[in-house]
């Protein structure tokens, strides 16, 4: 019997993934080259941008990268694929990449240890080949490792996050386009609830009990951190966000959307797939800047009987500061020369 096509798309890129598991340029260059359509989109979080090709994409993210973890390995907790609304095809993989980090990476200072940063990667598919990739590396998380994020601190828990309870994320074929639905359309649901609160009423029009299990976990990114239940999801992150861009939501004809499901698990991904303005005070230590911005924020759910157990949640913070003209690298290089020392003639950090 032949396989269904979401579980080819799967199939498709588990060469690359594979290949990712034990890194080596030959390999990475080669399973990238066999994946991706010549010409591919691949869209990076700040600072990398956006790229065309499977040769841009290895000698910008994973040259680099490589040379600073010699050792570098893929691991992939969830590995999930289906179809969006407007009928594009997409597999959606989470995890971390890890290794030892022996050498600076974008300045970053090196820990010499074992390090981890988060990755959420999406790859739309057609004809066989990835035409189009969007995807968020958690480079802050890196930088709280080597100590050297200048940023404020976050309010939720910052860890090595997990992947899902039911160690169930990489999900097997065939593709169940009844219950992947289910869960994407709950999730849709549950979304459409959260954009009431403020302009409709209180926080009761959101009606998170219904949607939400009450030992939730909520994995935002390094400079936001994890909440636990619905309380604790509020307090660390919610309240902050909404009082700060109390807008969320008005700007659906200019950021886009893509929900796909896969059994019990949703994803969502969008470049960007929100707008909103920074007009008041309260999160991540940002000034009310009264400028609209745009967020990438690529999720994960795992649903567990008819409630939302888990939520994995990525977003470019580099890329928002970026648009509100803070470098947070420059910030962290000063840092670093404070920390270190510095070469007089270069400027640089001796890192």
């Amino acid at each position: 019997m032949s396989q269904d096509r979401h579980t080819a798309h799967k199939a498709l890129i588990a060469p690359l993934r594979a290949a990712m598991v034990d890194f080596s340029q030959e390999g990475v260059r080669a399973a990238l080259a066999r994946a991706l359509a010549p010409e591919a989109l691949v869209r990076l979080c700040h600072p990398l941008g956006d790229l065309s090709g499977p040769d841009a994409f290895y000698d910008t993210a994973y040259a680099p990268l490589f040379a600073a973890v010699p050792d570098l390995e893929r691991r992939d907790y969830i590995v999930m694929a289906g179809p969006s609304e407007d009928g594009s095809d997409w597999v959606g993989c989470a995890g971390s990449y890890a290794g030892r980090f022996t050498s600076a990476w974008m300045d970053i200072p090196p820990t010499r240890q074992h390090f981890h940063m988060r990755f959420h990667e999406f790859f739309r598919i057609a004809e066989g080949q990835v035409v189009e990739i969007q995807a968020i590396w958690d480079i802050p998380e890196v930088m709280m490792q080597a100590g050297a994020w200048p940023m404020a601190p976050s309010l939720g828990l910052e860890w090595h996050v997990p992947g899902p309870a039911t160690q169930d994320g990489i999900v097997p074929g065939p593709h169940d386009e009844a219950a992947g639905q289910a869960t994407c359309a709950h999730i849709v649901a549950m979304l459409d609830h959260m954009i009431r609160h403020p302009a409709l009423g209180g926080p009761e029009v959101m009606e998170m009990p219904r949607f939400w299990h009450e030992r939730m976990s909520w994995y935002g990114p390094a400079g936001i951190g994890t909440a636990r239940g619905i309380q604790g999801f509020r307090h660390r992150h919610q309240i902050p966000f909404l009082n700060a861009m109390p807008d969320r939501g008005q700007y659906p004809g200019q950021v886009t959307h893509n929900f796909f499901g896969d059994r019990n698990y949703a994803a969502v991904t969008g470049w960007p797939n929100m707008m909103q303005t920074i007009s008041q005070d309260g999160w991540l230590g940002i000034a009310p800047a009264n400028q609209l911005v745009t967020l990438r924020s690529l999720d994960f759910w795992r649903v567990e009987k008819g409630q939302i157990r888990e939520n994995w949640v990525l977003v470019d913070l580099l890329h928002l500061f970026d648009q509100l003209g803070v470098d947070v690298f420059a910030r962290m290089r000063e840092g670093n020369k404070a920390r270190y020392g510095f070469d007089p003639e270069t400027g640089k950090a001796l890192l």
